[in-house]
């Protein structure tokens, strides 16, 4: 299993544990996005770690050419001083390095194509994590719109569970405050008939049932006063309109008496103006 395909198990398996843990989607395509990233990262690390082997062989390997031109020109000093033999100790010294130098060059060449696979499946990977950033970013709009939505349609028919809340205060308001519109009606009617003077009374219902009584005795007393003054004007008024018809006769009669003379007596000057005045009143 290359280092890709243990990435992308990983990355499956600890994306389902997310998506079965965590409620808000955005979350967890944040998560899963940060875990990408870290997939990268450690993808680009073993690049550089490979990148850094081949550089180690590869400074092996100029080494070793170094050697293999040191080892050349010692053959070719020993051939002009006639020291075959050195000169063969030197050739076998550059045969053994120039054997190392191929097997570097294998490895070098085996580590170059390793890394030339593991830079393109990071461009793979890296491609992968920005279309998917792309496509987290479209889903989480989609989600925050999709909620908002939700929200605002639950607002407006009452099913959320904060509207069930709200619905359910006002329910337990609206009886509270009936209650206390009933006791306040009840407390008024109360007030009114009396129940609360009784009650704060140290009165017994004997005493309350007396002065009713006296109260009773005390209208009637007031009615009958009222009755008698009714009736003593209504007296006056008959013993005034009385007054006025003597008045009228005893005028008739002195104006016949002085018209026929047969009075016995002489009118008294006094008399006849009081009731001449009386006349003068009555007609006015």
């Amino acid at each position: 299993m290359g280092i890709l395909s243990r990435a992308s198990y990983v990355i499956r398996s600890r994306l389902n544990a997310v998506l079965d843990s965590a409620e808000d989607p955005g979350e967890q395509l944040d998560y899963s996005y940060e875990q990408l990233r870290d997939q990268l990262q450690d993808v680009k690390g073993g690049i550089a770690d490979l990148t850094t082997q081949k550089k180690r062989l590869e400074i092996q390997k100029r080494r070793l050419e170094e050697n293999v031109e040191k080892h050349n020109e010692q053959a070719r000093e020993a051939v002009r001083q006639d020291r075959d033999d050195l000169a063969r100790q030197a050739l076998e010294k550059k045969k053994q390095k120039m054997t190392q130098i191929e097997d570097l060059e294998g490895q070098i060449a085996e580590l170059q194509n390793t890394q030339d696979q593991l830079v393109e499946k990071k461009n793979t990977l890296q491609g992968r994590i920005d279309e998917f950033r792309t496509k987290k970013e479209t889903m989480k709009a989609r989600y925050e719109a999709a909620e908002a939505s939700t929200r605002v349609s639950e607002a407006m028919t009452g099913a959320g569970d904060e509207m069930e809340d709200v619905g359910r205060s006002i329910e337990r308001a609206n009886e509270r405050t009936e209650d206390m519109e009933a006791r306040a009606a009840a407390m008024d009617e109360l007030e009114e008939s009396g129940a609360f003077e009784d009650a704060l009374s140290d009165k017994d219902s004997i005493d309350r049932e007396l002065e009713s009584l006296s109260t009773d005795s005390e209208v009637d007393a007031e009615l009958e006063t009222l009755q008698a003054e009714m009736g003593a004007d209504g007296g006056s008024e008959t013993a005034s309109e009385s007054t006025s018809e003597d008045v009228e006769s005893a005028t008739t009669e002195v104006d016949a008496g002085g018209t026929d003379g047969g009075s016995d007596e002489p009118a008294d000057p006094a008399v006849e103006a009081e009731l001449e005045e009386l006349q003068n009143d009555e007609d006015g």
